[in-house]
């Protein structure tokens, strides 16, 4: 990097204007001497990073200011949250302890930056670091969300500030922010932050999508505009005539938003109808929210027909965190659905910060679903041998999750996820009540223990003393909670199961005169292909490891004792990535020093050359080649970020690539010998197979070609589109593929 002509004076001035600009966002929280402890954390944390300077080149104490100001201005938070937002990186990146903090701030301020601050240190390779240091940061979430909150408000900042990074840090950043962050902002109901999280990934790991979208809503930006504009005069003419008094806004929809349902319903940009949503914000007194909102539902409903199938009611019933609003899609003006959002100030504030909003309102609000919600993840993090991946699994698919209520026998009233059994409803009750569940009567009726249950069903739990817990309830529960009490309670089943194998092998081993020792027994693990010693003994009280499998072992050992030393260790270094001689068919350089190596493609995306790649150390299939944008991509890279290699092509002779397209057009006689002409004569291109389907006079084709490259991917698919009655060419990735 070039010397930087840095200006001293400037950035004194300009960190100065920054810090003032914090304390006007955090003027409507400031009571007595907040000032004075906000200006002692500024200065801790001006004093421990002034040598430090970000990526851009910029001084590193823009960073924390800024994450302090999303704190107070977007999210809502107090002097707390402003002090450890200041202070979130001194611990990690400077000479500062726990214990000064403590000190000059106190316990709780202490406690909040130990989970902002990353844990260090050495980790078992079946973890990974981010998911550890995620579960960290969830861990003090039983004794303060603001942890996460501001854990929020730093990623919010690093991604809006990412331009400077590296492209394998982006990526790495972006996936783990579409994987673990957004549905956390969600869940937190900050709408508005997880929708700019998602944008930002998108705008880095899809960044011609993101950019084609971009420029399509610029384009029809005024005509957009006057829609909305025509939409909501009459609205706010008949509001105003009934004394509702509000605001009536058009907001246009978040790109990753439209761009999901691009993907979702397979349709291009142009058939996207709802690019913005229309909000009524009316300005209410607590007693009369719920009636004005349905006032102004029903005159909304009275100028614009509505699509009866599409009304949401989360005014009577709000969701799990907090949010409350009305929804419906009535038919604009100009023919085309346009989705209508109906709530109250207070409402609106819940909706857009979320958590601390739903504190502020508490005393007023009934709703304690978000409590709720708290209390099952404190559950979650208190079973002690959930493994981070598992643990980030579980929490992630309990983010999404909408809610369903059931009723116990008493009438109480429990919310459970949709799709949720009959079986984690007994867990939900209690673990004892779940372990020893032999099935269900919902609604009087007898039921399996897997019966999906129903909005507003009543279940009563049958039980017997005899019932464990059994591996295929996994297959079947939906909750965290039951999922990691069943594992809990079988990995129990399997620990006892274990010590009578330890006897059993113990014995086995002394007839076959093999010591009983540590390396012996590694070894056996090994030959067997068994992850650990627990599992070899399990096997052996089982039944699956006797005898003979035994002496197969001892034969196997005499051979490799004799053969040399150094040939052993190679061929173990050579099984993982083999450095193979190079041969025509190495087009990949992997790796940080870009080395040809021995690799596979995956099967869930088929890269092909041209494409944008990285590589992922598989555990028992050398490296395999995904496409940054492939359909697992965010998974493993969030939760296994350090078994990405980078990869990128090389031009060496043309190689043919497999690769999928799905063909749309207006069937006619001839079409197929047109396409395959294209492909065959004109391309020289083989086909491996080709399936076509003909509806109504609508063509459907999906055909599996061989290219060599991205550039003549395009080029055929340019040229296909180009046939007669065609209307659209798509690559298509195959069925997705679990991470190895």
């Amino acid at each position: 990097m070039k010397d930087l002509v840095i200006d001293l004076e400037a950035e004194k001035k300009e960190i100065l204007k920054r810090y003032r600009a914090l304390l006007r966002a955090s003027k409507s929280t400031l009571q007595k001497g907040d000032k004075r402890l906000i200006r002692k954390a500024f200065e801790m944390a001006l004093e421990s990073h002034k040598d430090m300077r970000r990526k851009s080149g910029e001084p590193y104490i823009y960073h924390p200011i800024a994450v302090a100001q999303i704190a107070a201005e977007e999210i809502g938070l107090g002097t707390t949250s402003i002090v450890c937002a200041l202070l979130h990186d001194v611990v990690e990146d400077t000479d500062v302890t726990l214990e000064d903090i403590e000190l000059e701030f106190g316990k709780k301020v202490a406690k909040i930056i130990d989970g902002l601050t990353k844990i260090s240190g050495v980790f078992d390779t079946n973890s990974s670091l981010q998911a550890e240091n995620f579960r960290k940061m969830l861990l003090t979430l039983a004794d303060d969300v603001r942890v996460i909150l501001i854990k929020l408000a730093d990623r919010l900042h690093n991604m809006r500030t990412m331009e400077f990074m590296p492209r394998d840090k982006q990526l790495k950043l972006s996936s783990e922010t579409v994987y673990l962050y957004a549905p956390l902002a969600h869940r937190l109901g900050l709408y508005a932050i997880k929708s700019e999280l998602e944008d930002l990934s998108m705008k880095y790991m899809e960044r011609e999508t993101y950019q084609f979208i971009k420029n399509k809503l610029n384009e029809k930006k005024a005509e957009r505009e006057k829609f909305i504009s025509d939409f909501i005069k009459p609205v706010q003419k008949v509001l105003e005539g009934q004394d509702l008094h509000g605001e009536v806004l058009g907001r246009p929809k978040s790109i990753h938003s439209i761009w999901n349902k691009m993907k979702k319903k397979a349709i291009p940009f142009e058939e996207v109808y709802d690019l913005f949503a229309i909000r009524i914000i009316l300005d209410s007194t607590p007693e009369n929210e719920k009636a004005d909102c349905w006032k102004a539902y029903s005159i909304v409903t009275d100028l614009y027909r509505p699509n009866p199938d599409r009304l949401r009611d989360w005014i009577s019933s709000p969701k799990a965190n907090g949010y409350e609003s009305l929804h419906t899609t009535v038919m604009g003006p100009r023919g085309q659905w346009v989705e209508v959002q109906i709530r109250t100030k207070r409402m609106n504030e819940i909706a857009e910060k979320g958590f601390a909003a739903h504190w502020k309102y508490k005393e007023s609000s009934t709703d304690s679903g978000l409590d709720l919600w708290v209390q099952k993840v404190r559950e979650m993090l208190k079973n002690p041998d959930s493994n981070a991946l598992d643990f980030i699994d579980d929490f992630k698919m309990n983010l999404f999750s909408d809610e369903i209520f059931i009723f116990t026998p008493k009438g109480a009233l429990i919310q459970l996820p949709l799709n949720a059994t009959a079986l984690d409803f007994a867990f939900e009750i209690h673990t004892d009540v779940g372990a020893s569940c032999i099935g269900a009567k919902v609604n009087h009726k007898l039921v399996p223990l897997s019966y999906k249950l129903q909005n507003g069903d009543q279940v009563e739990i049958i039980t017997s003393g005899k019932q464990t817990p059994k591996e295929d309830w996994l297959s079947f529960v939906v909750t965290a909670k039951a999922k990691a009490k069943i594992k809990s309670a079988l990995k129990e089943e399997k620990r006892k199961i274990a010590e009578d194998g330890k006897e059993i092998l113990e014995r086995k081993m002394k007839s076959l005169k093999i010591t009983y020792n540590s390396e012996n027994l590694q070894k056996l693990s090994y030959f067997f292909k068994l992850p650990s010693t627990q599992d070899l003994f399990y096997n052996v009280a089982k039944g699956l490891i006797d005898m003979k499998d035994l002496k197969e072992y001892q034969a196997s050992e005499k051979i490799i004792e004799n053969k040399p030393q150094d040939k052993i260790e190679s061929d173990q270094l050579q099984s993982l990535v083999r450095n193979i001689k190079t041969k025509d068919s190495d087009i990949l350089l992997i790796g940080e020093d870009m080395q040809k190596i021995d690799y596979k493609l995956a099967n869930c995306c088929n890269p092909i050359p041209g494409d944008d790649v990285f590589g992922f150390v598989t555990v028992g299939d050398g490296i395999k080649i995904h496409r940054t944008n492939c359909p697992n991509a965010a998974k493993l890279m969030a939760n296994y970020g350090y078994r990405i290699v980078k990869a990128r092509w090389t031009n060496q002779q043309e190689l043919a690539f497999l690769t999928g397209l799905r063909i749309t057009g207006i069937d006619d006689v001839g079409l197929i010998n047109k396409l395959t002409t294209v492909i065959s004569n004109d391309f020289k291109v083989n086909i491996r197979s080709i399936t076509v389907d003909s509806d109504n006079g609508i063509f459907e084709g999906s055909i599996m070609v061989y290219v060599n490259d991205t550039e003549h991917l395009d080029n055929l698919i340019k040229k296909l589109n180009q046939v007669k009655g065609i209307t659209s060419v798509i690559r298509f990735d195959s069925a997705i593929e679990k991470a190895s």
